[in-house]
């Protein structure tokens, strides 16, 4: 495949490109251009000229054509899901759900910018207005784990605030959001709104992070990644919308029903192979449950089918890549060497598979309880005997994206909840919960912004304020 500039396929202007890898047989399924820092200051031209087309539209325009994207999607989401559950080896029953959220998204902040009204403030003596006005040219840089739902969290809100989007997918899963945005320009977006550019990200995305022609950056990825980003925006000024890393912690208490807590924990943690920045990865359980909680833990987890991602049956696929593999093997195997018990899984097979793992003796020193992120399927398991203790352990981490506490008692966990300090926190529940309504994002080096209706659509727009002195 190639990249789309103004609706245009687009091989590099150096002829270079990447192989796309299958995880689940390590077979090339395709390639894509490894785009120049020309390409995408060409790319950027475009979008600067489609900007002005889109933005001139009304709001009303905009969201009929953002109306029969959805749609489209939806006609296409067969296609879109096979192409994405290929390279990312997620089930493919989750990439079907990827893109109806992605539709949505789509329909959703059409609606919305059709409501968002202006302001006329009070004043004695003159008439003062407030107005939104788009951005500009909005980058969307998309993560491997979700790259299509990321789609629409990211372009929904920035096309229906009349802004122009060039998308940057990750390198690991870039078909799919190639044949979306082919998809999304046939439904009526125009060749010169939307687009997606493909390379290294320290080629591209440092090409995209330096550019004056860019207004914004909206990131899903890891925390490095958005601080050496934010770092080459800053030159320009450019607006930096930040969704980064995560190692989110659940409080169990001694009054939780275990049976939910273990139903959560791996609804939570295999869900995308536990390659998810919201998914629980410090389970924090009262030293009086522990052991109930992880026999019932690991009976659950070896009655899990892990395999061939269009199985319906399948619960859980690989991992993204061989080395995304290796790197959670040497994750646990370094956890373990420091004292951790392994109950079952800590095993990598067939290149990319990881089989779930529960780690007990786990204590609250040991990097994999604060900043040691693992994304894969892992279950680190750290007693605590009071509350005071658990959320220690669980806010000492440099993250704060999501938490959860489980309890029988509402007053009890409603407290703790209040204490969590993250941008979500879930009460019955492992912390991994998004809706495409509520704000999500994160606190200390999580992130910086809010995806959702709540809030998302107001940050992809100026506030301009327009006074007429003297009117009364």
């Amino acid at each position: 495949m190639e990249m789309f500039f103004g609706g245009i396929p687009t091989a590099a202007s150096n002829g270079k490109t990447m192989n796309v890898i299958n995880p689940i047989n390590q077979e090339i399924i395709d390639t894509v251009p490894c785009a120049t820092p020309e390409d995408v200051n060409h790319v950027l031209s475009i979008a600067q000229d489609g900007a002005k087309l889109w933005g001139s539209k009304t709001t009303e325009e905009r969201a009929d054509i953002l109306f029969n994207a959805a749609d489209a999607l939806i006609s296409e989401q067969g296609t879109i899901a096979t192409l994405l559950s290929k390279e990312t080896g997620k089930p493919y029953k989750q990439s079907l759900g990827c893109v109806d959220l992605a539709s949505q998204l789509f329909r959703g902040y059409a609606e919305k910018a059709k409501h968002l009204y202006g302001h006329i403030l009070p004043s004695a003596d003159d008439f003062i207005t407030v107005q939104r006005e788009p951005l500009g040219v909005v980058v969307c840089i998309t993560p491997f784990n979700f790259p299509i739902e990321l789609y629409g969290h990211k372009a929904g809100p920035a096309l229906a605030a009349g802004n122009a989007v060039v998308i940057k997918p990750a390198s690991d899963t870039p078909l799919a959001t190639i044949y979306m945005t082919e998809v999304l320009i046939r439904s009526g977006i125009p060749a010169e709104v939307l687009h997606v550019v493909t390379g290294s990200g320290s080629i591209v995305g440092r090409a995209l992070s330096e550019s004056p022609k860019v207004n914004a950056i909206s990131l899903t990825g890891s925390t490095s990644v958005g601080i050496d980003i934010m770092e080459h925006c800053a030159k320009n000024m450019t607006r930096t919308f930040m969704e980064l890393g995560g190692n989110d912690g659940v409080i169990i208490l001694d009054d939780a029903d275990i049976d939910h807590a273990v139903a959560e924990a791996i609804n939570g943690r295999i869900y995308n192979a536990g390659q998810v920045c919201c998914a629980p990865k410090r389970f924090i359980v009262h030293n009086s449950i522990l052991d109930e909680f992880s026999e019932k833990l690991v009976k659950r987890i070896l009655a899990l089918k892990i395999g061939d991602p269009f199985d319906p049956s399948s619960d859980m696929g690989c991992l993204i890549s061989e080395s995304a593999a290796a790197e959670v093997a040497e994750q646990v195997n370094n956890t373990i060497a420091a004292g951790a018990k392994c109950l079952c899984g800590g095993e990598r097979y067939d290149k990319s598979f990881y089989r779930p793992t529960v780690l007990t003796n786990v204590t609250q020193d040991m990097p994999i309880s604060k900043d040691m992120e693992i994304f894969g399927p892992v279950f680190p398991i750290i007693g605590f005997d009071t509350d005071e203790e658990a959320l220690s352990i669980l806010n000492q981490s440099s993250y704060g994206l999501s938490g959860g506490v489980i309890s029988n008692n509402t007053r009890r966990a409603f407290g703790i909840a209040k204490q969590i300090d993250a941008g979500g926190a879930i009460i019955n529940g492992v912390g991994m919960y998004r809706t495409i309504h509520m704000p999500f994002g994160g606190y200390k080096k999580s992130g910086i912004g809010t995806e959702g209706f709540l809030e998302t659509l107001q940050e992809m727009m100026h506030t301009k304020s327009i006074v007429l002195k003297g009117l009364h």
